[in-house]
């Protein structure tokens, strides 16, 4: 008997990253995503799944409230001289199946890394990581620590556990916060 899951009818869709990084000339830390959500790519904004816990965490680590708007998000990601971007620029995906990605091209995080003092950069969960080990990664630049994925598929993470180990990443790789 076959079985009629979600992904064996979906089908794969060749999509584009549409949104700038966030950054300025003062971030020193870049943290980065595999690829937008569907909910993402909708608001043209990071981690704009309702269940993702992103911000909970970020603002935690930081000792700051969450910010609601795309702009306080901004503020707050600047403020305290973080860096957001995504590894990938284009790839086949299924919905917002990081397993589904295939066919990618990589984001030139010379973009940042050449305009920013960078001191180290976070790969948000796994995929993030690999991809930017095999897509990215170059001699000179900033050690890259791998996250705990804020995502709501990594439910067996309680957004205090994820904030402490992100808040003792920060510091391994050299924030005060």
């Amino acid at each position: 008997m076959k079985e009629n899951t979600e992904n064996s009818r979906a089908e794969y869709t060749h999509v584009f990253h549409t949104f700038e990084p966030v950054y300025d000339q003062n971030s020193q830390i870049l943290i980065l995503g595999s690829f937008p959500s569907v909910k993402s790519r909708e608001n043209c904004f990071y981690y704009g799944h309702p269940q993702n816990r992103f911000w909970k965490v970020t603002a935690g680590v930081f000792g700051e409230s969450v910010p609601e708007t795309v702009e306080e998000k901004k503020r707050f990601l600047l403020n305290c001289r973080v860096a957001v971007w995504d590894v990938i620029a284009s790839c086949d995906i299924i919905g917002s199946s990081d397993s589904s990605i295939k066919n990618v091209t990589a984001n030139d995080m010379d973009v940042i890394l050449s305009r920013a003092d960078i001191r180290a950069i976070y790969a948000n969960g796994e995929k993030a990581y690999r991809l930017f080990l095999k897509y990215c990664i170059k001699e000179g630049w900033p050690e890259i620590y791998k996250l705990p994925s804020t995502s709501p598929a990594n439910a067996a993470w309680s957004v205090e556990r994820l904030t402490q180990v992100w808040r003792d990443a920060f510091r391994e790789g050299g924030m005060t916060l």
